[in-house]
């Protein structure tokens, strides 16, 4: 499943619809705060600022140091929250140790939050009317159904509970019909329950500890790898890309997999808080993100 092409076909249909929204005074601008010298996140923020550039969304940061406090952090978002020319605010996780990252996310206005992490964001995600929903588990989701990997009815194994990921995709697979497992580091059986799943959703991220080999895998089974690891200065995921592919019917690479669709769906967030700012309807939907037919 190649989220780089999708992610290609995503930025037309954003530019398209930024071309008509502007007439009406939908101007979209993102802010991202980041704290601290973290290579990956530095990494991260660059591609994100790259992909508005490439669309025509405005961008600019918040570069703090790593010895920045909670209180400084908070004035910085409220400040944000408080400036009508900011339509969406990122938070770029991980945070350096000691500062607290859900006080720092409720913080952030729930029509700014591109993330979709704030808690009343979070809480219409499990009440099943989603308004923003978080980037990662949105972007899978547009690209199983691009693919047309049927999810009602379908079991879902998930190798990851964390509150970016692991949950907010598991709310959005129970949505589709699916049953899911989640699974997580005090799991029982792990490679037994995973070699059960139809799709195989994986986020480890520890590579040199955990790898998703063959012997984890249904054969027929849909992959996806949200893992990333730097093994040797090379980017890899926790699948055995080579091995699991020979018997899966879809599977993720890394890099090129999720990771760029994680890029499509911010941009589609910062398009979506910036109509909402409006009161304006954003007249295209994630499912008609991935409606293009793969060739």
């Amino acid at each position: 499943m190649d989220g780089s092409r999708l992610l290609q076909q995503i930025k037309s249909k954003i530019r398209e619809q930024l071309d008509t929204l502007r007439d009406v005074g939908v101007n979209p601008h993102l802010a991202t705060v980041i704290v601290g010298d973290n290579p990956a996140s530095k990494a991260y923020l660059y591609n994100q600022h790259k992909a508005c550039s490439d669309v025509g969304i405005g961008a600019r940061k918040a570069e703090l140091a790593g010895n920045t406090t909670q209180v400084e952090l908070e004035a910085t978002i409220k400040k944000l929250n408080a400036d009508d020319g900011v339509t969406g605010i990122l938070l770029q996780l991980p945070l350096p140790v000691g500062l607290v990252d859900s006080s720092a996310i409720s913080l952030i206005s729930k029509g700014k939050d591109v993330d979709g992490l704030n808690p009343c964001n979070l809480g219409q995600l499990f009440q099943r009317k989603p308004s923003i929903v978080p980037c990662t588990p949105n972007g899978v989701m547009v690209l199983l159904r691009h693919y047309g990997v049927q999810v009602s009815g379908m079991h879902a194994v998930i190798i990851n509970r964390t509150r970016l990921v692991g949950r907010p995709l598991m709310q959005l697979l129970l949505n589709e019909d699916a049953t899911v497992t989640m699974c997580h580091s005090k799991t029982k059986n792990l490679a037994t329950i995973a070699k059960q799943a139809d799709i195989l959703i994986t986020g480890i991220g520890r590579r040199s500890e955990f790898v998703v080999g063959p012997s984890m895998v249904k054969p027929g089974a849909s992959v996806v790898d949200i893992g990333t690891s730097s093994v040797g200065g090379k980017l890899m995921g926790d699948v055995d890309f080579e091995a699991v592919s020979k018997m899966a019917s879809f599977i993720t690479p890394v890099p090129g997999g999720v990771g760029p669709m994680t890029v499509a769906m911010l941009l589609y967030n910062t398009l979506l808080t910036a109509c909402l700012q409006k009161g304006l309807e954003l007249k295209i939907s994630p499912s008609e993100l991935a409606s293009t037919v793969p060739t």
